[in-house]
């Protein structure tokens, strides 16, 4: 029986992918064999020895620690593109936000409340100050072209008409065959900035992407410009976005992810973090992230973990055995030296890297005694090791 701890309130679609008869699942279990978690932070937890993966329902991980995890040998999962379509339709509404000044509008509309019979003439002699132009013809840059950015990129220029550039130079081949025909790709991300009139940013925050949206950025981008951020309000360089906006070279500036400073300004329109407040959004994350750690509880595959390498596996024919380690010189040969002295007869080996990070998959007919297998562990650079039979 498998222990699953939630750390956040999580679908009951959970249930679907975790049966009762193997899973129990609690907010209180005090030494899970994996937890399943939203948003909670989890960088002062402590983890016991039999914690072996972390679900994340949602794409961001920023709430764990990954370093930490990769040390202790506990595989973390991710959600990627479980929540792209409502993250998506949100960009799309910012995209007709950020061109018309809808916000603003429904704001003054509220200040007519009281006026009685006036409020239509008063609706005529007012409008004039929200007007805002329309997205047919006009350029959209998509910098990142994953499972948000191509949905994005296609429903822009299929449904609104709008001339579609693109530019992610790590595009995988599912998001490449997504892509409509009419969607033109950049050679570079200032080659997208220099001609769009609205630039829709879709990229992970890390130490690399961080302030992205920075002075110089600014500088190449066309005066009046509308920049919308629905990946991380750190892309962006607070400062520089001030100053842009005040002067007018950002002309309009929608983002999913408020903050003190930008609430309240001229042309800046926060959204309280929507993205994924769907329930249809919560639903498929919570299932993806109960599946992963399903199939690497039961089975040892790894699919869309974020800090150990894809291996994705059909349940074992016989005995699998399953060993995360340092990637550091001559771990296979040291693995398979090991296992042969102790008399283990290897039928099938697969290893893969990730970084620091490494998996070997070892498939055999008998499982190896516990001896063997206390010798393989005390090999310098292996974190953790487990095993499967059918």
């Amino acid at each position: 029986m498998y222990k699953i701890q939630t750390l956040n309130a999580i679908s009951d679609i959970i249930y679907s992918q975790l049966s009762a008869d193997q899973y129990t699942i609690s907010k209180d279990e005090p030494v899970p064999d994996a937890i399943l978690v939203r948003s909670a932070a989890m960088h002062e937890m402590s983890f016991n020895k039999e914690l072996k993966a972390i679900g994340r329902a949602g794409a961001g991980v920023n709430n764990i620690p990954l370093d930490r995890c990769s040390k202790e040998g506990i595989v973390v999962f991710n959600t990627p593109g479980a929540n792209a379509n409502a993250v998506a339709e949100l960009v799309i509404c910012g995209i007709l936000m950020s061109g018309r000044r809808v916000s603003e509008g429904i704001e003054w509309a509220k200040t007519l409340k009281g006026k009685g019979d006036e409020v239509p003439k008063l609706v005529e002699k007012g409008k004039s100050q929200f007007v805002g132009a329309e997205m047919r013809g006009k350029t959209l840059g998509v910098i990142g072209l994953g499972a948000i950015g191509a949905i994005v990129a296609n429903a822009a220029s299929r449904g609104l008409g709008m001339n579609v550039l693109g530019y992610d130079p790590f595009i995988s081949v599912e998001s490449a065959w997504s892509l409509s025909t009419s969607i033109h790709r950049a050679a570079s991300a200032d080659d997208v900035i220099a001609q769009s009139d609205f630039i829709t940013f879709h990229v992970p925050l890390n130490d690399k992407t961080r302030g992205t949206i920075n002075e110089e950025m600014i500088g190449k981008m066309k005066d009046g410009v509308c920049i919308l951020n629905f990946s991380r309000g750190e892309l962006a360089d607070a400062e520089a976005l001030k100053a842009a906006l005040a002067s007018g070279k950002v002309g309009r500036y929608v983002t999913d992810f408020p903050n003190d400073g930008l609430l309240g300004m001229e042309n800046v329109v926060c959204i309280p973090h929507l993205g994924a407040s769907t329930p249809e959004s919560e639903e498929n994350c919570a299932r993806m992230a109960a599946a992963e750690i399903r199939d690497y509880l039961e089975i040892g595959s790894i699919h869309n973990s974020v800090n150990y390498p894809e291996v994705q596996l059909a349940p074992p024919e016989a005995v699998r055995v399953l060993v995360l380690h340092e990637n550091i010189p001559n771990m296979i040969s040291n693995i398979t030296a090991a296992a042969s002295k102790e008399g283990i007869n290897i039928e099938n080996l697969v290893n893969k890297s990730r970084k620091d990070m490494a998996v070997t998959v070892m498939e055999m007919e008998e499982l190896p005694s516990r001896h063997a297998l206390e010798t393989l562990a005390e090999l310098p650079g292996i974190i953790r090791i487990r095993t499967f039979t059918n």
